[in-house]
C-alpha cells in the first residue's frame, strides 16, 4: 500500500511540475508574441505615416498653388490696369480683372470658402493624428517589451526563456538625429 501511495503522491508531483513548466513556457512565448505583435502595430502606422504623408503634401499643394495662381492673375490684372498708359490699356486690363474675378465668385459658388486655408488645417491635423498614433503604439510597444524582459529575467522566467529560446527584446528608443522637429515642405 505504501508504494501505491507513494507512487500517486511521485506522479501527482511529477503533473504539477510539468503543468507548471507548461504554463511558464507558454507564457514566456506569449509575451514574445505580444512584442512582435505590438511591434507590427508600430511598423503599420509607420507606414500609414508614410503613404499619408506624402499624399496630403501634394494634395494641399496643387490645390494651394491652384489657388495663388488665381490671386496672382488678380494682382497682375490690378496691376496691368494701374499701369495702362491710356483708356484702351484700361479696358483690356479691367477686362482681365473680370475675367479672374469671375472665377473667384465661380469658385466661391462651388466652394463656399477657398480651400487651401482648409486643406492646410486639416493636413495639420493628419499629421497631428498620425504621430499621436504612432506615440501610442511606441508607448504600448514598450509596455510589451518590459512585460516580457521583466519576467524573463526574473526566476523561474529566465528557466523557460533558457528553454524556448526568447531573448530580451529592445525598446523603442528615439535615436538623437530623429529628435529634431522634422520639416514639411510645400
Amino acid at each position: 500500500m505504501d508504494r501505491m501511495r507513494w507512487a500517486t503522491i511521485s506522479i501527482s508531483v511529477f503533473i504539477i511540475f510539468m503543468s507548471a513548466g507548461c504554463g511558464g513556457y507558454n507564457k514566456t512565448i506569449e509575451l514574445e508574441e505580444g512584442v512582435n505583435s505590438q511591434w507590427a502595430q508600430v511598423e503599420n502606422q509607420l507606414k500609414r505615416r508614410y503613404d499619408l504623408i506624402p499624399n496630403m503634401v501634394e494634395t494641399v499643394k496643387g490645390y494651394a498653388t491652384h489657388e495663388k495662381e488665381l490671386f496672382v492673375q488678380i494682382a497682375e490684372a490690378h496691376k496691368a490696369f494701374t499701369a495702362a498708359p491710356d483708356r484702351d490699356g484700361k479696358v483690356a486690363a479691367s477686362q482681365a480683372l473680370e475675367g479672374q474675378l469671375g472665377r473667384v465668385l465661380l469658385l466661391r459658388e462651388t466652394y463656399p470658402e477657398l480651400k487651401a486655408n482648409e486643406g492646410f488645417l486639416k493636413f495639420q491635423d493628419t499629421l497631428e493624428g498620425t504621430e499621436n498614433r504612432i506615440a501610442v503604439e511606441r508607448k504600448r510597444y514598450n509596455d510589451a517589451v518590459k512585460e516580457l524582459n521583466t519576467y524573463i529575467r526574473g526566476f523561474p522566467g529566465s528557466i523557460y526563456a533558457g528553454m524556448s529560446g526568447v531573448k530580451e527584446a529592445k525598446y523603442f528608443e528615439v535615436q538623437e538625429a530623429e529628435k529634431a522637429v522634422p520639416a514639411v515642405k510645400f
